[in-house]
């Protein structure tokens, strides 16, 4: 397709300068041409110039060009003339084909539709017809993950995610920027949160084995349709903002199962000091140092048993209720007992989430 609309370019512009030219692909071989014979072959003089350092040669009757769109060389224009101005009228063909091509990746490209799609660039009536002229799946189930790597200046993580997901029919890989990047995959019938789960941690492995590098992936909600893709990006986002905050040992964070982090995420900041306030006195949290922290957290992953938190962490089952014991001085709440433990857990996860708003 974007061949045919070089070749009306083409055509448009030789009724305008009176010369005859063409345009090779980054092989060398003519995909549109004045000289319609020519197209599909190989222009030997063009090969040879691709091969060069040089951007623009002049021969006794012909001049080349390369053209490079978004930094990367897609094409060269020869031109078959003498003329005094050629370089100048190689530049405005140069400037018309590029353009060309960037309309036609705007209008056309599945990417670059997909991508609009996901950041709600599209009206939702213009989706479907946009859908049918890309032959783009409309009703289909589909999940966004969200993937934020480590800041890197090359695509690697682009290029591993992209050979995970080969099928460009079903699956977009889409590059936000150096850190995000973005998989639309389209999801069977019968594949549930676990194989969803399964993906991701396949995703992440793989950057780590190949790449070196750490990533955290958020997972958003099921899109029924292609008007639903920008509601799972942004609950991807959500999931990966919530893990941040509340879970930030984990690198796969689903919206569906945020837990009680999406609802402190949800509350006006002033409720949430007000209830901090309730539970502790001001500046009592801040006295608890970093090994009681570590003990009330290891106390609570262990659903408040005693015996095996001691154990998990290598000391006598008295030093830990010492311990526990001081808490309550300090706080006035034995971690023991069932609603103090609530109460003190959702306090830790307010006060995560004020400190994060404040920063």
């Amino acid at each position: 397709m974007a061949f045919k609309v070089f070749q009306s370019v083409v055509y448009r512009i030789r009724e305008a300068i009176g010369y005859d030219f063409g345009v090779t692909d980054s092989s060398g071989v003519i995909i549109a041409s004045t000289i319609e014979k020519e197209i599909g072959m190989v222009h030997d003089n063009c090969a040879d110039f691709l091969n060069s350092n040089s951007t623009y040669i002049e021969k006794p009757d012909m001049v080349m060009k390369k053209i490079d769109i978004n930094g990367r060389l897609d094409f060269v224009l020869y031109l078959l003339s003498n003329h005094p101005e050629r370089k100048n009228m190689a530049e405005l063909i140069s400037i018309s084909l590029e353009n060309a091509k960037l309309y036609y990746d705007e209008k056309y490209d599945r990417s670059n539709f997909m991508k609009n799609v996901l950041l709600g660039n599209i009206l939702p009536g213009d989706i479907t017809i946009r859908a049918k002229e890309l032959r783009v799946k409309n009703d289909c189930r589909r999940i966004v993950y969200l993937i934020r790597t480590e800041k890197t200046r090359e695509l690697y993580a682009y290029n591993i995610i992209q050979s995970l997901f080969p099928n460009n029919n079903k699956d977009y890989i889409i590059l936000l920027d150096d850190q995000n990047t973005v998989l639309i995959k389209e999801i069977k019938e019968n594949e549930d949160s676990e194989e969803i789960h399964k993906k991701a941690r396949i995703i992440i492995d793989t950057l780590s084995s190949e790449l070196m590098i750490k990533a955290n992936i958020g997972i958003g909600t099921e899109a029924k349709s292609l008007r639903d893709v920008a509601r799972s990006y942004k609950d991807a986002q959500t999931a990966l903002k919530i893990g941040q905050i509340f879970e930030s040992e984990k690198n796969i964070v689903d919206y569906n199962h945020l837990g009680i982090g999406r609802l402190i995420y949800q509350l006006p900041t002033t409720l949430c000091r007000l209830f901090l306030n309730e539970v502790f006195k001001e500046g009592v949290f801040e006295t608890i140092d970093s090994e009681t922290m570590i003990t009330i957290q290891k106390f609570f992953e262990n659903n408040l048993n005693v015996s095996e938190t001691s154990r998990q962490l290598f000391i006598h089952r008295n030093t830990l209720v010492y311990r526990l014991d001081k808490i309550q001085k300090i706080t006035g709440m034995d971690l023991r007992k069932f609603d103090d433990a609530i109460y003190f857990k959702v306090a830790m996860m307010v006060k995560r989430y004020l400190d994060d708003v404040s920063k």
